[in-house]
C-alpha cells in the first residue's frame, strides 16, 4: 500500500498552515519541504475536505495548487490563481481511469485532458511568476502511469511548472 493524502504548494512568507482557508485541516499540516523562493509544500495524511483552492488562492493573493496522491498509483491536482480562476488535472491518467471506472465515473468528466492542462498549468505558472517548461508539462500530463510513484510524478510536475526544486 503507498501513499495517499495531500500535498499543499503556495508561496508565502507565512506559514501556508495559518492560511485562514487551511483552518479546518490545520492540526493534520505538517511541513513536508521548503523551497527557494518562499515555496512551500505541505503535506496532509488523508483525504479530508481540505478546503477551497479558490479561496487560498484570494487569501493569499497568488497561485496555489492540491495534489491529491491515491495510493502512489496516480495524483488528482487541483490549481487556483487569482486571476486565471482554478483547473483539475491528473497524474497518471491510465490508473486513474482505473480508479474512477470503479465508482462509475470517467476521467474526462472530471479532469481536463493533457493538452488542455497544459494552457492552464502555462497560465498558472505565468501568475506564479515561474518558468515554466511546455514540453515536460506536457509529458508528465501526458504519462499513463506513474513510474514508480505518483508522488515522483507530482514533483516532476512541480518542477516543469518552475518551482525551484531543493538547494543542493
Amino acid at each position: 500500500m503507498g501513499f495517499s493524502g495531500y500535498y499543499v504548494v503556495g508561496r508565502s512568507e507565512r506559514s501556508l498552515a495559518e492560511q485562514d482557508a487551511l483552518a479546518g485541516v490545520r492540526a493534520n499540516l505538517t511541513l513536508f519541504q521548503q523551497r527557494p523562493d518562499g515555496w512551500q509544500i505541505w503535506q496532509h495524511p488523508s483525504e479530508p475536505d481540505i478546503g477551497d483552492m479558490g479561496a487560498l488562492a484570494r487569501s493569499m493573493g497568488s497561485p496555489v495548487l492540491f495534489g491529491y496522491v491515491m495510493d502512489s498509483a496516480c495524483v488528482a491536482v487541483e490549481a487556483s490563481a487569482p486571476q486565471s480562476g482554478s483547473w483539475y488535472a491528473c497524474l497518471a491518467r491510465e490508473t486513474m481511469a482505473g480508479f474512477l471506472d470503479a465508482n462509475g465515473m470517467v476521467v474526462d468528466d472530471l479532469f481536463l485532458p493533457a493538452d488542455e492542462a497544459v494552457l492552464r498549468a502555462l497560465e498558472w505558472a505565468a501568475e506564479a511568476g515561474t518558468a515554466p517548461s511546455e514540453e515536460p508539462l506536457g509529458q508528465v500530463l501526458a504519462a499513463a502511469r506513474p513510474e514508480p510513484l505518483a508522488e515522483e510524478l507530482f514533483f516532476r510536475f512541480l518542477g516543469a511548472l518552475g518551482i525551484p526544486g531543493l538547494p543542493d
